[in-house]
């Protein structure tokens, strides 16, 4: 795993952790810069999304690394913690798990799924080949980045960047990661002392995401945004600034 730090080393610390089959330099490049300006970034890329080689292992072994390296280089607490998709499941296991404090975690208008052993390895079995499949010929490299244009509001430059990324880490990794995301569980009504839960709600994804938010944390600050899954990420300024707007609120909340 790589942290790396960066950004304005005066600022708050604010943990980057990104989303599945994604390292953070792409899932978070369209709001790196602006983010940097104001906070001490700690930007995390996990085992097999890192450069390194290595394979992805399951979700607790990496939660695990990332205690270990907030301990050992910051004390036991940061200031705050933003996961995109799947990177929130990591801030949520962060928070319920207790071994390090987080003061604000901010979860990207994440999905949160989560199911049993046969389930997670039938729903592996359909969508990693989907993740993974992003290599193959032009004419279906072409056909993706259309699809992605469309949904997301992605520019030409967004979208290769994109495909590119889930194009090339290890198949394994991809299934490791999403299959032991599903199988990562929350509690209910999660409720840390000094700590709270913000949610980025993308209204579009639908109504049974915003209950799962009311769910597993408790008394969670929740902003709903006209936008689709992490579009605040991937669509450009018009989606991002009211979105970074928000974040900063966040983190000058006290708690």
């Amino acid at each position: 795993m790589t942290f790396d730090e960066l950004g304005n080393k005066n600022g708050k610390t604010l943990m980057l952790l990104p989303g599945t089959a994604c390292d953070y330099q792409t899932n978070f490049y369209n709001v790196l810069d602006i983010l940097a300006e104001k906070y001490h970034l700690i930007c995390v890329n996990y085992d097999g999304f890192d450069g390194s080689g290595n394979i992805f292992p399951d979700m607790i072994t990496v939660t695990e690394k990332i205690e270990q390296y907030i301990i050992e280089n910051h004390g036991g607490k940061i200031d705050g913690a933003i996961g995109s998709s799947l990177g929130s499941s990591f801030v949520g296991q962060l928070i319920q798990r207790r071994n390090v404090h987080i003061d604000h975690g901010i979860f990207g208008s994440p999905d949160l799924d989560q199911s049993g052993h046969f389930s997670a390895w039938l729903q592996s079995k359909l969508v990693v080949p989907l993740l993974t499949g992003f290599a193959g010929s032009e004419k279906k490299k072409k056909k993706s980045k259309e699809k992605l244009k469309q949904i997301f509001d992605m520019s030409d430059e967004a979208a290769d960047m994109f495909i590119e990324c889930f194009s090339k880490f290890d198949p394994e990794s991809v299934k490791n990661e999403y299959y032991t995301d599903l199988l990562t569980h929350l509690e209910d009504d999660i409720n840390v002392e000094h700590t709270k839960a913000h949610f980025i709600y993308a209204n579009k994804m639908g109504e049974k995401y915003l209950k799962r938010y009311k769910k597993y944390f408790h008394d969670p600050d929740i902003r709903e945004f006209d936008m689709n899954h992490e579009q605040w990420l991937f669509g450009g300024e018009k989606y991002a600034l009211p979105v970074l707007k928000v974040i900063d609120e966040f983190m000058e909340m006290p708690v």
